[in-house]
């Protein structure tokens, strides 16, 4: 094991001063992207086929799926905040984020290969959540790890390669999916890429510690409370997160249904090929800007009008799968998507970790922010699903998505420190 970027406290609850290195940016990268593909090659993929398989007679598939992504995204609502945290208060000679990304993503590979061999919804569901469970302790602690380590003018960057990976994870994690020949092979791919991929930056690099006197006597009531985060208090935190809210719910909604949009409105022969057709040019589109936008807006010491910009973006995109329902409108509106979402993803990353309270509950309170990535997963199906089914379809679906997203873009301008 190497010694990169060892440190005792107080280096571990004071502001980074020195640049991150390219090897741990890099190892923390390529964990990020694991956990992305362990979560999306179902979400994209192997969930919505096996809701088809195991979905009762009476009951529409559709129905299935969104009540197994809802359950999943309520699990991982509680715990993305609940292991940050935990690690904040971890002092192990590991240090306190890494034993939980290990933890993490041994656990969600198991539960990926139990989910599986799920011969019933109810089965399915429950391991669904336990992936959640698992990859969201292995989250909570890579995103933590981030304002323990990168100082402020370095975030941008450090948000968009992170943004990078995530998608190189998305795309990683639908190929695996796609190509492994079924449902029980594409999650064992999926279980095995994300842990593999995690194993660098468990085993090549330290991780930064506090002692057992730098935590505050633990009480179940101060504990419980501190994941109230007072909108009066922290304004531009609140604001902050409700721009990211509203755009990864239409970002959601959008998504949620993919695979059938292409089957049943587009009527694709062979719709999970699509998906990962889409998928691939969103990605490459998001490669081309999530980086640039998040060193851009390093450079220039702005975040608020690039998450503007990218915001309208991804609107209009939306906008285009209910005006514009053929392949080619399609393929136009996952590069704009891919566009508008990589600048997003970085710059409002960095601003998020601009607006934290406090250094000495990084994990809990970024774990409270991610919450507004969570929290769209439940929304979404409850938003899609009757809207699908009663109020118009996939035109009225993504024309409410695109209204929700520009809805949050446009709320990032009430946010005060940060220019």
């Amino acid at each position: 094991m190497t010694t990169a970027g060892a440190a005792e406290t107080p280096g571990a609850l004071t502001e980074p001063a020195e640049r991150a290195g390219r090897g741990w940016i890099a190892s923390l990268c390529l964990a990020n992207g694991a956990i992305w593909a362990g979560w999306y090659g179902p979400l994209q993929i192997l969930l919505a086929l096996q809701a088809a398989e195991l979905a009762p007679p009476g009951v529409s598939k559709e129905s299935v799926l969104a009540w197994v992504t809802g359950l999943g995204a309520v699990v991982s609502l509680l715990a993305n905040p609940l292991f940050g945290a935990l690690s904040d208060r971890t002092a192990s000679r590991w240090g306190r984020r890494t034993p939980w990304i290990a933890a993490g993503v041994l656990g969600g590979g198991a539960a990926l290969c139990l989910l599986a061999a799920a011969r019933g919804v109810l089965a399915m569901a429950a391991c669904w959540c336990l992936v959640q469970l698992c990859l969201n302790a292995a989250f909570a602690a890579i995103t933590a790890a981030v304002p323990d380590r990168v100082p402020h003018l370095q975030r941008g960057a450090v948000g968009g390669w992170l943004g990078a990976a995530q998608f190189l994870g998305v795309a990683a994690g639908t190929g695996l999916a796609s190509a492994a020949g079924g449902i029980a092979a594409g999650y064992a791919a999926c279980a095995v890429f994300t842990v593999l991929g995690s194993l660098p930056y468990v085993v090549l690099h330290r991780d930064l510690k506090t002692g057992r006197g730098d935590r505050p006597p633990f009480a179940w009531r101060s504990f419980l409370a501190g994941f109230w985060i007072s909108p009066r208090r922290h304004p531009d935190l609140g604001w902050a997160w409700l721009t990211r809210f509203l755009v990864n719910l239409g970002n959601a909604i959008a998504l949620l249904y993919l695979l059938y949009y292409l089957r049943d409105a587009l009527h694709r022969p062979r719709p999970q090929d699509g998906v990962l057709v889409l998928t691939a040019v969103n990605g490459v589109m998001l490669l081309t800007t999530v980086v640039i936008g998040g060193i851009w807006s390093d450079r220039t010491g702005r975040r608020k009008p690039f998450v503007l910009a990218a915001g309208v973006i991804m609107a209009v995109a939306t906008a285009l799968l209910a005006v514009w329902q053929t392949w080619a409108g399609a393929l136009v509106a996952a590069a704009l998507l891919g566009i508008g979402f990589g600048v997003f993803t970085s710059v409002d990353f960095a601003l998020m970790t601009d607006v934290l309270p406090a250094a000495a509950h990084r994990g809990r309170d970024l774990g409270v922010i991610n919450i507004a990535n969570s929290l769209p997963q439940v929304a979404a199906p409850a938003l899609a699903a009757p809207v699908v089914t009663y109020l118009g379809g996939y035109p009225v679906l993504y024309l409410v998505a695109a209204g929700v997203g520009l809805a949050g873009a446009l709320l990032v301008r009430r946010i005060r420190s940060v220019a």
